[in-house]
């Protein structure tokens, strides 16, 4: 292990060459940028290629293209430059080709600005591309987490032939903190590549392989729709990730994500200096979503969701939560962020205090 002092966006391209992910396609975008930086010094030291695509829709189509041949391979974007990718990213699904994508948030919709923000949730969990599909997305809320998550996403994509997501947002891409790299001589779980029989490689020896998304069959596509589906629910079950903080006797349970929950876990130990029991649930992975960690309500007076959006994980609270305990909401847009005393006073109303 070494320790390094590191920006988040950096973090994300060496957690991914810690992985031997060797090939990185993308286009400029703020606040992610200097992720293609990292990628266009270090990978051509690994043997690697980066290539600054010409348009975000050629990016994605290249990775679908290096990934249908077995090797790893990421690209990374932010709001505008993610929803030109959207087609891609259902094709790359539908294909089942594992990648990983890096979306650093900024604030919308349209162009909005190059502020940090969170209000890209709906578009990674809930589809944004067309079709029956999922994403395997994970939300860090440090460097440190970027850099594991990273990681631990190229095993997952790989693990289930899906594209995962790093669901950051500016702030964790442009602060820095220090992070324990991996040693580079290290060859753990993450880092080591399945075999993957069903890619392109050339077919001399073998059955030819054929990776497609067209099915003009109703009948087939019906089939490759349910397949997918029952793979889904396979990632459901087994990769569910939550962190709970002071969950134990809480009565008011705050739930974040991100940035967003190192505030809240603030307000959480304010709150608890005065008395008032209260409780971070942090999902780790926003899908699958960790809805068994509301489970035990029992005690709960009621939950607030904090994220700097306008309330999109917010849907997921309340479908958790079943109508068990009253959902609040607490949010910041436009780049600001939550202020800690704001969601300790949310946390004393519904505390009763």
């Amino acid at each position: 292990m070494s320790r390094v002092l590191m920006k988040g966006n950096d973090a994300i391209g060496a957690g991914a060459i810690a992985v031997n992910c060797r090939y990185y396609y993308g286009y400029p975008i703020t606040p992610q940028n200097e992720i293609g930086e990292y990628m266009a010094s270090e990978l051509p030291r690994v043997g690697g290629v980066f290539i600054q695509a010409e348009s975000e829709v050629a990016a994605i189509n290249m990775v679908y293209g290096a990934s249908a041949t077995g090797v790893r391979v990421m690209t990374s974007s932010s709001g505008p430059g993610i929803s030109l990718k959207m087609e891609g990213i259902s094709y790359i699904a539908a294909a089942e080709l594992p990648c990983v994508i890096a979306n650093i948030m900024r604030g919308g919709p349209g162009l909005g600005n190059i502020a940090p923000s969170q209000s890209d949730y709906f578009q990674a969990t809930k589809g944004g591309g067309h079709g029956d599909y999922r994403l395997i997305v994970l939300a860090p809320s440090s460097v440190q987490e970027i850099y594991d998550f990273t990681r631990q996403a190229f095993y997952l994509a790989d693990k289930y032939r899906i594209p995962a997501i790093i669901l950051g947002d500016g702030f964790l891409g442009q602060m820095m903190e220090v992070v324990e790299l991996t040693d580079s001589a290290e060859v753990d779980e993450y880092a080591r590549i399945p075999e993957k029989p069903w890619a392109t490689t050339g077919c001399e020896g073998r059955e030819k392989n054929v990776i497609n998304t067209l099915l003009m069959e109703p009948d087939q596509l019906e089939a490759h729709n349910w397949k997918l589906n029952k793979k889904y629910q396979q990632i459901a079950e087994n990769e569910k990730r939550v962190v709970l903080y002071r969950t134990e006797d809480a009565e008011v349970l705050v739930v974040s994500f991100g940035i967003a929950a190192r505030i809240s876990r603030e307000a959480v130990d304010l709150a608890r200096s005065e008395g008032i029991k209260a409780g971070l649930i942090r999902p780790i992975t926003l899908w699958p979503f960790p809805d068994h960690a509301f489970n035990d309500l029992e005690a709960v007076k009621g939950i607030l969701t904090v994220e700097m959006n306008t309330g999109q994980m917010l849907e997921d609270v309340k479908l958790s939560v079943n109508g068990k305990v009253p959902v609040e909401f607490h949010g910041r847009t436009g780049g600001n962020l939550p202020d800690s005393k704001d969601v300790l006073e949310e946390i004393k109303k519904i505390g009763g205090v």
